[in-house]
């Protein structure tokens, strides 16, 4: 594998992609806009977005920052709560905003995940994320921002862990290569294999045998479900979408899919890769079909290459994967390979 220079930086974007994505703002922009490489020793943003975070949590997530070798910068409503949320959705849209437009901020890491994204979609100041493309980190609810950034000011986001959360060193790795490696190839977590023996939404499995690319969309199923018919949901086709989920019964699983399908591209994509759904099998002794009979008989109709249980969801041992990046999705060799640089 080839590797990139951990310090450079790209100064400037190529003026025509930002005018071409400004331009097309006002539905699904077709131009994308890479950010930045982030600085060695570089100061980064870290917003909650969604649901609050204890004191504990927020202190955790700054020492993560600077274990990754960067420079924390707390946003100023990050400590906020206003019952479920981090803040009243004006203050967490103030947060977001700022942390883009301050020059001196390389990235941002978003504390948690939780409840509240969504809310935030119609309010964001798109111009203000195509203008200032910077490196933007999260999982879970921020499933909503990745794929409303794209849409509305086509920036390449990254779905990975969340800054508070107990970096394994497959999850710190995966993070930190994303960034020094090209031609980069995310393959099943080794852990994951003690892990199947009792559990089997961490046996990585191949439904559909085939290898395909396109570029990477997805994230958590109840979110873009939620977001199916809305200005911000992304489109499926022809691209390898990765989806995930956790504590949702097979049932309540099948019932977002035939969401997706019925209200969206969904069923057009080239393939799928599914991570770990945590908890989402169906009791002991109950009637209900199985969390892999569900899915089985769901992508089986689609007939698209598709493989289960890959690291991605709710769980330690994560990838951090570039949204909107051309990738290579093999079901057989369980393994995603990323064919551009996610950075300008």
């Amino acid at each position: 594998m080839k590797r990139r220079d951990f310090n450079r930086l790209s100064i400037s974007l190529a003026a025509s992609s930002i005018a071409t994505a400004a331009s097309a703002r006002s539905g699904q922009s077709q131009t994308l806009i890479k950010p930045p490489l982030p600085k060695s020793a570089g100061k980064w943003g870290l917003i909650a977005p969604g649901s609050p975070l204890s004191e504990k949590r927020i202190d955790h997530a700054i020492k993560n920052v600077e274990m990754i070798g960067f420079i924390p910068v707390l946003g100023q409503h990050a400590r906020k709560q206003h019952g479920y949320l981090a803040g009243s959705d004006e203050e967490r849209l103030a947060d977001l905003h700022d942390m883009f437009t301050r020059p001196e901020i390389e990235g941002i890491w978003c504390l948690r995940g939780g409840y509240g994204c969504t809310r935030l979609l119609p309010q964001i100041d798109y111009d203000i994320i195509a203008n200032n493309p910077k490196p933007f980190f999260g999982y879970s609810d921020i499933t909503a921002l990745h794929c409303a950034f794209l849409a509305k000011a086509g920036l390449i986001s990254f779905h990975g862990p969340v800054a508070s959360a107990e970096l394994t060193e497959f999850s710190e790795n995966s993070f930190r290569n994303i960034w020094i490696e090209d031609d980069l190839m995310l393959t099943p977590a080794p852990a994951h294999k003690s892990l199947a023996v009792t559990n089997a939404a961490y046996r990585v499995q191949t439904l559909i045998e085939g290898v395909v690319e396109g570029s990477l969309i997805g994230g958590n199923l109840s979110i873009l479900a939620a977001m199916a018919g809305t200005p911000y949901a992304p489109t499926y086709r022809d691209k390898i979408v990765f989806i995930e989920d956790i504590g949702e019964k097979p049932y309540r699983i099948d019932r977002m899919l035939t969401q997706l399908v019925q209200a969206t591209d969904f069923a057009e994509a080239a393939g799928y890769a599914l991570g770990v759904f945590h908890d989402c099998e169906a009791p002991e002794g109950s009637q209900s079909l199985s969390l892999l009979e569900t899915l089985g008989h769901f992508f089986s109709a689609l007939g698209k290459p598709m493989c289960v249980g890959f690291p991605i969801g709710h769980i330690d041992d994560q990838h951090t994967l570039p949204q909107g990046t051309r990738a290579r999705l093999d079901t057989s060799a369980h393994s995603i390979t990323l064919l551009e640089s996610p950075f300008a």
